[in-house]
């Protein structure tokens, strides 16, 4: 038996929001061993060094690391060959510029079809200190924000924002580093890597808290500046009078397949912002005071008109990579199963919403080239890395093998929505498994 519960967090207070639900072996279509691509995790899940909390005494945990590194910032940039504090652990730091992250590319083969492997710029905390200083920038402990670590090699890893200096992309390019795109990288990344998928779920983490403290600077109460505290996990108004507590900032958002049972259909749509013959799930914010299931019966009548009665939960991705106005959704996932059929498109919400056969997607599935999509991003990374900038269509990548274009795709693995159109194309859905509603709490967390 397996049980599923979700949480949700809040800056002005801590909320606990369960959807738990009792699985069989029979009916866990939720696993993603049902998935068309298998995965471990959906992608900016399963961060490697997001460990259990730590005691504050151990030396990884955020403030016993925090001031382990204001002692390292202390020393003499000049000297950076001066041994470390006694018992402090190694730290990296993971530069972002203007929400991308440092990158670098490599190729482990020797071939001519070798696919090159995009990497995190992780540089030292002296050597990043050393860049920023020969910029004029001063590192300081609270330009830093505390990542994560890794207990078996004894580091502590950190990201920095460095967007207000301009001259350390043509330093930093002279060693084959290149700040890109969070969703670029995410395209290149192969899903079957599990280490690359690793490096894009701490590269997701730590856009996320950056932008947020971007977008924290002041305090929503009083107006004042806020300053970070616990080593950047969260921050607190510096009016004296005020103090309020402000954490990270999580935006949950329902995104629902919609399927006609007795036609053997799902309810695909289209935003205006689309690539060509691009069709993927319906999504929307959830509103105050509503729950799971109601976010999508309202969103799926608002968006395409239809009425939904069944709503079944397939599972929950993090999503960094959204407008840095909102630095990280929480992509909740659903079946949804119609209870009307005609649709009526909202032309503020869609551009377009069709009801599509089980054998179309199918079709539409099997000649979608994602891999050769995610080995031409993976080259793109590397020519950027090395200085040789090319512009290229993803969706130009999606080809059936005669060369003609594709009639529609969907997203690809490294969304949410691909996994619950691929799950109901390559399956029955079954209507006995994991009902959104049912009265059955549970205090443990699915392992995606």
């Amino acid at each position: 038996m397996l049980s599923v519960s979700l949480f949700f967090s809040s800056s002005s207070s801590s909320h606990l929001l369960f959807l738990s639900k009792t699985l069989t072996k029979r009916t866990c279509f939720s696993s993603l061993s049902t998935m068309s691509i298998n995965l471990n995790a959906h992608a900016f899940a399963g961060n490697p060094i997001r460990s259990k909390t730590l005691k504050a005494h151990d030396p990884l945990s955020p403030s016993s690391a925090f001031q382990s590194l204001k002692t390292h910032l202390l020393q003499n940039p000049e000297t950076t060959s001066l041994p470390p504090p006694p018992k402090s652990p190694l730290f990296k730091v993971l530069p972002f510029r203007k929400g991308r992250p440092l990158a670098s590319s490599s190729i482990t083969g020797n071939n001519d079809d070798d696919v090159p492997s995009w990497h995190l710029g992780w540089i030292s905390l002296p050597d990043c200190k050393y860049f920023l200083g020969k910029c004029g920038m001063d590192l300081t402990e609270d330009s830093l924000v505390y990542l994560g670590s890794k207990i078996e090699d004894d580091v502590v890893y950190w990201a920095v924002d460095v967007s207000g200096e301009s001259r350390l992309v043509p330093e930093l390019g002279s060693k084959q580093f290149c700040f890109v795109e969070l969703r670029t990288l995410m395209v290149a990344t192969d899903w079957s890597d599990s280490i690359a998928m690793g490096e894009l779920a701490i590269a997701g983490h730590a856009r996320a808290l950056l932008e947020w403290h971007n977008l924290s600077r002041f305090c929503g109460h009083c107006g004042e500046k806020t300053i970070p505290k616990e080593a950047g996990r969260r921050k607190q108004c510096s009016n004296e009078s005020c103090k309020k507590r402000i954490y990270p900032r999580v935006d949950p958002v329902v995104i629902m397949l919609v399927i006609d049972r007795e036609n053997d259909r799902a309810l695909l749509g289209r935003q205006s912002r689309f690539v060509p013959r691009m069709w993927s799930c319906l999504a929307g914010f959830i509103e105050p005071g509503e729950s799971l299931e109601e976010a999508v019966r309202r969103e799926t009548y608002e968006e395409a008109g239809i009425e939904v009665g069944e709503v079944v939960y397939h599972s929950s991705q993090p999503w960094p990579v959204g407008p840095s106005s909102i630095p990280c959704q929480l992509m909740v996932g659903f079946f949804a199963f119609a209870k009307s059929l005609e649709i009526n498109v909202d032309k503020e919400e869609l551009e377009d919403a069709q009801w599509h056969s089980r054998e179309d997607v199918r079709k539409a599935l099997a000649v979608a080239e994602y891999k050769k999509a995610q080995k031409t991003t993976a080259a793109k990374v590397d020519q950027m890395c090395k200085g040789v900038e090319k512009g290229q269509s993803l969706s130009a990548d999606f080809n059936v093998e005669s060369g003609e274009l594709a009639p529609m795709f969907f997203p690809g693995p490294f969304a949410i929505a691909h996994h619950l159109i691929s799950t109901w194309a390559n399956q029955d859905v079954p209507t006995d498994g994991v009902k959104a509603g049912s009265k059955q709490p549970s205090s443990s967390i699915l392992n995606l």
